[in-house]
């Protein structure tokens, strides 16, 4: 009976979060999906990008952490992975007012030569997008059956929006992490 309410408030909190995240979305884009949302924008025209605030941005991207706190510890490397990307982007976006948009960071960092270092906003801002295209694709299969394997869903997600991006390594990483997806 205990699990069984924990479960459901579990399934109620990231009812709310897909509510909050899509309401987000509607706003920018009229677009039901966060993660397509987000991918849209930051792969358009220059333009287009070009007015991509960064702090609205971001706090999206903190709503995701939410998400994936509330999923359960499973989903804690690639949580640390957004929450490092989004410092990361934020440690720029508040040393100079110029950086007000995703654009103007990455036309430095392309001036600098910097976007393919390890460390670099770019970077991050890829992999951002990648992490938030894979919680976009979880959070649209529990809004289309919450009852659903929520293992299954997470290999589902994985396979169309990760997979593609990670070599061997990280591949077998998320394997084990895949044993330890809660059933629902």
């Amino acid at each position: 009976m205990k699990r069984r309410r924990e479960m459901e408030v579990k399934e109620t909190e990231i009812r709310s979060a897909i509510e909050e995240l899509s309401v987000l979305v509607k706003l920018n884009n009229k677009n039901p999906s966060p993660a397509v949302a987000v991918a849209a924008a930051i792969h358009q025209q220059e333009a287009a990008v070009s007015s991509i605030p960064t702090k609205p941005f971001l706090s999206l991207c903190y709503c995701i952490l939410q998400v994936l706190d509330k999923i359960g510890p499973t989903m804690a490397v690639l949580r640390q992975d957004v929450f490092k990307n989004i410092q990361r982007l934020e440690i720029v976006c508040e040393s100079d007012p110029t950086y007000s948009n995703l654009a103007e960071i990455i036309k430095k960092e392309a001036v600098e030569r910097k976007t393919k270092k390890t460390d670099s906003c770019s970077r991050a801002l890829v992999w951002l997008t990648r992490s938030l295209d894979f919680t976009g694709a979880l959070l649209e299969r529990i809004a289309m059956n919450p009852r659903g394997s929520m293992e299954q869903m997470v290999a589902e997600s994985y396979e169309i929006t990760l997979k593609p991006w990670h070599g061997w390594i990280s591949a077998a990483a998320y394997k084990v992490a895949l044993k330890l997806v809660p059933d629902s």
